[in-house]
């Protein structure tokens, strides 16, 4: 089938860019030559600049090559312009970004700037093209997984300080010709997209002395039905990366329903910019799309929830990342809870009254004097009754409580309590057999489960806290309810068990459910809602999904430093962890400053003996061993080992990591025999305590080091395999994690002569570390490290000498 190309509107600064087609042959020009392009035909046009596919002599390759209007007479606010939009793509390198190539100015002052020449078509034009039978879900499925691409590009942008601000359907294109499977490894190719003109964008830290929405003759520059009600009240001041947001949400909004939520295009700009600053979008749910031919099918109530989540009015009430958008349409996707909770009913009867005053004004005035004396009468009496159950009903808990813990610590038979010394676990236990008395009183009994079973997760006593905490949950939903915060509490602490147990697929709904909770009764900076965001980072911390886990950990650290203030120890809990996501991203460096900050907050507030302490030594003590400086590892490790010792007992799973890095220095020192024998204390702990954790799988690979430094082969090779197993099958195949097996399984074979398969497994461990932007992440260094030594034993010198190079490059982190 025959594409056309999209002729330019006027207020447009790029069109779609496609290959030659019929219509297009007429705008084709004579050849001719600006510096070191050969123009071959105009492509589009707006009121900056003029775009034409050309060939780039020098490297010769095609290009869209975009000239400045008014050649060397273009005035210095287009040229500012013309510029800040090279300088903005500069600074962006992604696939999902048109990539510029050179920017400059000819002999004759005419500003260019060649870029990649994109083929492809907008993106609600492509989502109608080739339909075929799959059902409406399907369809709607296939547009969310694209529209995820879009929001990580821009996402990408935002990290690195570049705001579009004129984010629309012709500006972002699709090319079916290349693409990715969806995570799973299954389904139809998501195809790729390129994000166009950036024009209008605003570098954040940067001269803005230029940037305005308006410009110097009042005409506003960007799309009205695309543009954020801050950008539409003209103040710059206002604009942030939240307008791309609003934006992204209306291309959302139209590639769901086919239609924009404003109809703005005929209006006068004042009256447009009114509608979109004043007027509520019209709700998803009234339309709908009608996919290949079928009946027209209507957006179920969680997809309207995303979309009006990112078209509110207030950039506040927005998501506040692209990548928070894009995490809650995959959650969708997937069948998961999502994060957006809809604007409450006080709110839009709030926006309700603030559009219609006079009227209001009137009512609450007239309703007043109706019912003013029986009204106060009423509340004054049905408060006083209320205050009154209450009173009555908290002291009957705390008689019962109170009750329940005399008698839990009461000691009247030496000959049972040993000489009155009883441990925690004997109390826990008693508490735990005598909770069944409380079954008049079920909702004392769930807050006495939920403590109890906290307690006992927190002493790695899984099997005993799981049936508390789960009998816990099912009495409080069933009396409070689902929105209730006593609910979201179990649900958290339940989570963080089966988190600690490594079973991730069990902890995160119930993590996620508890913050969907909290964040719909709650403000968006409540300390409560800040715990959900840091368990759920350190959930997606432990799976390997880096970018996602930084992003809940610091809205959480944001909350925290808010609240509590820059030393208190909860904002130390949540700095521990955006160091390890640090170090495991290869930034060592800011590892360590973040460690070092949480380590003086840690002995400001804690007791010396206290486990968060020997928590941030022990991984301070791991940068000090990967930097060689063994003698200084090894005397924090070992007061790591005697603080959990100590405080945790004997089998705790944190012993274990402090045992297992004890091992690696000692190993690294030439101490294979105490090495194996500290790894096999730490395997055995682990084991007991969840043996599918995913952390057992680094024990299994310093049992296994050790074991191939001693010449056993097939006992390394065997525990390699193993972890392997776990990380595969608990994480996925896909986690840079997943190469720490395959290192130690490639140096096995490197050992028995077996080159060609540890060359396979070198190469799959490289290429999980290579991220989507073509960097690399942890442990690239190591895989690079022992390859290339692999190569040179082989005698592969062009392939080693180019890895060496690889290995020293800015792109290897270490």
């Amino acid at each position: 089938m025959m594409r056309h190309e999209k002729p330019a509107p006027p207020d447009e600064n790029l069109t779609s860019i496609e290959g030659p087609t019929e219509s297009t042959e007429s705008a084709r020009l004579p050849i001719w030559a600006i510096h070191n392009f050969r123009i071959m035909r105009k492509l589009g046009e707006g009121g900056m600049g003029v775009v034409y596919e050309a060939e780039q002599l020098h490297p010769r390759r095609p290009v869209a090559l975009k000239v400045i209007r008014g050649g060397g007479l273009a005035d210095e606010h287009a040229v500012k312009l013309f510029q800040r939009e090279a300088q903005a793509l500069a600074r962006l390198k992604h696939p999902g970004i048109a990539a510029i190539y050179e920017a400059g100015q000819t002999e004759y002052r005419e500003h260019f700037i060649a870029m990649e020449l994109v083929r492809g078509v907008p993106i609600v034009q492509y989502v109608h093209l080739g339909e075929t039978d799959r059902p409406p879900q399907a369809e709607t499925e296939r547009r969310l997984r694209l529209f995820c691409k879009i929001c990580q590009a821009v996402n990408y942008a935002h990290q690195r300080g570049v705001i579009h601000r004129d984010l629309k359907p012709s500006n972002i294109l699709v090319s079916a010709e290349a693409g990715t499977r969806p995570a799973t490894g299954s389904g139809e190719v998501v195809p790729e997209i390129k994000i166009l003109d950036f024009g209008l964008a605003r570098i954040t830290d940067a001269d803005l002395g230029a940037t305005t929405v308006i410009s110097e003759i009042g005409r506003m520059q960007g799309t009205l039905a695309y543009m954020s009600p801050e950008q539409a009240r003209g103040n710059p001041d206002e604009i942030d990366l939240r307008s791309d947001i609003y934006s992204l949400g209306v291309v959302l909004y139209e590639l769901l329903t086919g239609r924009l939520p404003y109809e703005v295009q005929r209006s006068a700009p004042q009256q447009a910019a009114q509608v979109i600053c004043e007027e509520p979008p019209r709700a998803p749910s009234t339309l709908g799309f009608a996919a290949s031919g079928q009946r027209e099918y209507k957006l179920d109530r969680d997809l309207q929830t995303i979309v009006l989540k990112a078209l509110q009015k207030e950039s506040w009430r927005r998501y506040q990342s692209a990548l928070a958008l894009a995490e809650d349409v995959e959650r969708y996707v997937s069948k998961q809870p999502i994060l957006a909770r809809p604007p409450s009913t006080i709110y839009q009867i709030q926006k309700l009254v603030a559009r219609n005053k006079a009227t209001f004004a009137f009512v609450a005035t007239l309703l007043v004097v109706l019912v003013g004396f029986a009204a106060t009468m009423t509340i004054q009496s049905a408060r006083i009754a209320r205050e009154r159950d209450k009173a009555v009903a908290a002291e009957e808990t705390a008689k019962q409580v109170s009750s329940f813990l005399v008698d839990l610590f009461k000691i009247s038979d030496p000959s049972q309590a040993r000489s009155n010394t009883v441990t925690a676990r004997e109390i826990l236990d008693r508490g735990a057999s005598k909770v069944a008395d409380l079954k008049g009183q079920p909702l004392v009994e769930a807050r006495l489960m939920d403590t109890l079973g906290q307690v006992y997760g927190s002493l790695a006593l899984y099997e005993q806290a799981i049936p508390l905490l789960e009998s816990s949950l099912a009495t409080r939903r069933k009396l409070l309810g689902e929105e209730s915060l006593d609910v979201a509490t179990t649900l958290d602490r339940l989570g963080g068990v089966w988190w600690r147990k490594g079973e991730y697929a069990k902890a995160q709904p119930m993590l996620v459910e508890s913050l969907v909770i909290r964040q719909r009764l709650l403000p968006p900076d409540d300390l409560v809602v800040a715990s959900s965001e840091h368990n759920i980072g350190n959930l997606l911390w432990s799976k390997g999904e880096y970018d996602q886990a930084q992003a809940f950990l610091e809205r959480a650290l944001a909350i925290r430093e808010k609240k509590l203030g820059p030393d208190h120890p909860d904002v130390a809990t949540t700095l521990n962890t955006l160091g390890a996501i640090a170090y495991k991203k290869g930034d060592t460096a800011k590892a360590q400053e973040l460690w070092e900050r949480t380590l003086a907050i840690r002995e400001k507030t804690l007791g010396p003996d206290h486990p968060f302490l020997a928590q941030v030594l022990n991984n301070l003590a791991i940068v000090n061993t990967d930097r060689g400086q063994l003698a200084a590892a090894k005397v924090l490790l070992q007061r790591v080992v005697q603080i959990q010792e100590k405080v945790l007992g004997p089998n705790h799973p944190d012993l274990a990591s402090g045992l297992a890095n004890l091992g690696r220095v000692m190993q690294e020192s030439g101490d294979y025999g105490g090495a194996m024998k500290l790894y096999q204390r730490a395997v055995d702990i682990q084991e007991a305590a969840g043996p599918q954790n995913p952390e057992l799988a680094r024990f299994l690979d310093g049992v296994a080091r050790a074991a191939l430094s001693q010449g056993d082969e097939p006992t390394a090779r065997r525990l390699y395999e193993r972890s392997l197993s776990i990380r595969e099958q608990r994480l996925g195949k896909d986690k840079p994690v997943v190469a720490e097996s395959l290192i130690g399984l490639a140096n096995c074979d490197r050992k028995i002569g077996h080159s060609a398969q540890a060359e396979a497994n070198f190469e799959r461990a490289l290429s999980l570390c290579r991220t989507p932007d073509g960097k690399y992440t942890s442990p690239a260094a190591e895989v690079l490290d022992n390859y290339v030594a692999l190569l040179r034993a082989t005698h592969q010198d062009a392939k080693s000498a180019e890895l060496e190079k690889l290995e020293h490059s800015s792109q290897i982190p270490r």
